[in-house]
Order: C-alpha cells, then sequence, then structure tokens
C-alpha cells in the first residue's frame, strides 16, 4: 500500500495560489534565482513541484547525490538534466539547465500532477521486482506539501506483475504524467540556460585507484572546504562539505576541466569527490541526507 504525506486541498486554491506567486512572469528570471519584478506571495526559491528518485541498487555516492528530473519553483523556473556526454570518465558536473515558464504553465503542471494522482490516497501494489528505485511526486499546496512515491514505477512488467487492474491503471497515470515532464527537458537551447548554482555540496570518499587503462589522473587541488567533512549519515561511510561563496565561484571553474576520475586533493590525501549542485531551496548537505 502507498500512502500519501501532506494534506489535501481543492485545485482551485492552489490555482489562486501558484498564479498570485508567478504574477510578473514577463520580466523574466535569471539562473541565480532572482525574482521577477512584481513580486509574489510565495518567496521565488518555494518549490512547487518535483519529481525524483529515491532508493535503488546504486553506489552510496550516488544515492546521497542524484539529482531530480525536474523541479518547478514558484517563480516559475524549471531546472531540469540536461543531455549527458557520451565519455568515459563523465564530466565532474552535471549539466543542469533553467528555463522560466508562465504562471499558467506552472498552474496546469500541478492540475497535471493531481489528475495524475498526487495528493490521492490509493493502493499502487508492489511489482515484485529487486532493486529498483521508487518515483517521488512532489507538490505543494496553498496548506503544505503532499509527497507520493511510487515503487518501480515503469520497470515492472504489469502484464505479470501480479498487480490489479486498478493498480495497473492508476501507475500508468502517473507514467503518462512523468513522461509528459520529460518534454521540459528537451527543450531548445534558445529556451534554456546553464543553471549556475550558488552553493555546491561535495561528496567525498578516500580515492582509489580506478580502471587501468585510464592511466595515472591528474591530480587538482580543491578549493573549498577541507574534505571529507562531516559524515553525511550514519550508515554511509561518506564525507560532504557544503561549498559556498568565492571558493564555489572557483570550484565551478576548476571542475569545468575535472571528470569523475579525477583525484582531488586535500589535507595531504587524495579524494574521490561527487559534486552536487545545490538546487534554489536546499541550502546544504543535510537536505542531501533528508532526500534520501
Amino acid at each position: 500500500m502507498t500512502t500519501i504525506r501532506g494534506v489535501r486541498v481543492a485545485v482551485t486554491a492552489v490555482s489562486l495560489l501558484l498564479l498570485a506567486a508567478a504574477c510578473g512572469q514577463n520580466a523574466g528570471v535569471d539562473s541565480s534565482g532572482d525574482a521577477a519584478a512584481g513580486g509574489s506571495s510565495l518567496p521565488a526559491d518555494t518549490l512547487v513541484l518535483r519529481v525524483d528518485y529515491t532508493g535503488g541498487f546504486t553506489t552510496p555516492a550516488m544515492l546521497a547525490t542524484r539529482l531530480p528530473m525536474i523541479s518547478v519553483y514558484a517563480d516559475g523556473r524549471v531546472i531540469t538534466q540536461g543531455p549527458t556526454i557520451l565519455v568515459y570518465p563523465g564530466p565532474a558536473l552535471p549539466n543542469l539547465q533553467v528555463q522560466t515558464i508562465s504562471a499558467e504553465q506552472v498552474d496546469d503542471l500541478v492540475k497535471q500532477a493531481r489528475a495524475a494522482g498526487v495528493g490521492t490516497e490509493q493502493d499502487l501494489g508492489t511489482p515484485p521486482v529487486a532493486d529498483a528505485a521508487s518515483t517521488r511526486f512532489t507538490v505543494r499546496t496553498e496548506e503544505g506539501v503532499e509527497q507520493l512515491e511510487v515503487y518501480a514505477l515503469g520497470e515492472a512488467d504489469l502484464g505479470g506483475s501480479g498487480l490489479t487492474a486498478e493498480q495497473t491503471a492508476a501507475r500508468q497515470k502517473l507514467q503518462a504524467f512523468a513522461d509528459s515532464l520529460t518534454e521540459l527537458s528537451g527543450t531548445s537551447a534558445e529556451d534554456s540556460a546553464p543553471y549556475t548554482p550558488t552553493a555546491i555540496a561535495a561528496v567525498a570518499e578516500p580515492w582509489v585507484s580506478g580502471d587501468e587503462g585510464l592511466g595515472e589522473q591528474p591530480e587538482v587541488a580543491w578549493p573549498g572546504p577541507e574534505l571529507p567533512g562531516e559524515s553525511l549519515t550514519e550508515t554511509l561511510q561518506l564525507g560532504c562539505v557544503t561549498v559556498t561563496g568565492d571558493s564555489a565561484s572557483e570550484l565551478l571553474t576548476v571542475a569545468a576541466d575535472a571528470t569523475t576520475a579525477t583525484p582531488w586533493t586535500s589535507g595531504g590525501k587524495r579524494w574521490t569527490v561527487t559534486l552536487r549542485p545545490l538546487l534554489p531551496d536546499e541550502t546544504d548537505c543535510a537536505d542531501l541526507a533528508a532526500a534520501r
């Protein structure tokens, strides 16, 4: 049984709230998060809609730093993951893109989420799929936040999953909504720009020699707080530091030429560092631990 956390409110109330929040969108916003002219009843960085993933079989560092599929904010900013370069090792920094949509489009996305079942209590079943991730839908309403998590959404063979017809139909509605959001991450270069974070979480673990075929990787001096930082969680042997201000700007510059296999040096040691740009509604490493 899948449960809903939060409160349920009428879509009309949500519509009024979001229309007020996005008032003045014609003035636009930039990737730093400054609100458009005209003011808003919600801060610009307030999260309105998000689809992300939890759990699943992957490395601890990837679990801790996984980025949402999409994040929509009160001022109309939409942050998604852009195309990935198919090289190994990959770039140290993920390709995040930001675009701005209208108040009406924000409102419509929330309506679509609720029409798909987010904010309603329902039984979505549990397919017999091992080590799959759960898809988490988050919607902010006038009175709070509602979340719906669906295990193995889109990964189960629904024909032989043991799910009921009602469970299958409910899952298909949520999958169709999630699929429709991928169009926002496929917009043209004219509609989006690189997202420049003001803070970066750096998840560190001791560096170990990787693929011998890569050869010796050049070391890079770590420009932020000393690694590895504080333990991210009690169960994961990972440290995390939050890089802000001038150090964040320097890290973005240096990391542009680094890869996921780069050994970073700090405190006389080598570290493997997974860089996770913090989104507008995130502040520090604690947000990564809370999102898991």
